[in-house]
């Protein structure tokens, strides 16, 4: 499975893609929603993890620019100011469940990558 983790923080976005990465993902990061547009058009991966609080570009307005580049990405995204209020909203525009808080347990994450995983062979 191949991710691309979009988070404005550096050290924790570069840290979870080492987790990721000593767990068989194959994982890149970037610092930017214009990063991640750019890599995306050299790239293939099959899930975006978006922190929702990006500069200059909000994760939601990535994910649109994303999906119209790569219609069968799949996303999950994170939130340092996670309310039930932005989950339920989060959760509605993102259109699925894959709505995390940071700072986020790596084993709840690999949960989710693992349900998205299944997902796509029962697709």
């Amino acid at each position: 499975m191949r991710v691309l983790l979009v988070d404005d923080e550096e050290e924790l976005v570069s840290t979870l893609a080492e987790r990721l990465t000593m767990r068989g993902i194959d994982a890149y990061w970037v610092t930017s929603g214009h990063a991640a547009i750019e890599l995306i058009e050299h790239e293939n991966f099959d899930v975006a993890i978006l922190d929702i609080k990006l500069p200059r570009m909000s994760g939601l307005e990535l994910k649109r620019h994303l999906s119209r580049r790569k219609p069968n990405l799949k996303f999950i995204f994170l939130t340092g100011h996670g309310s039930e209020q932005d989950y339920v909203e989060g959760s509605a525009e993102a259109g699925n469940p894959y709505y995390l808080v940071k700072p986020v347990q790596i084993e709840i994450l690999m949960k989710k990558l693992t349900e998205i995983f299944q997902q796509e062979g029962n697709s």
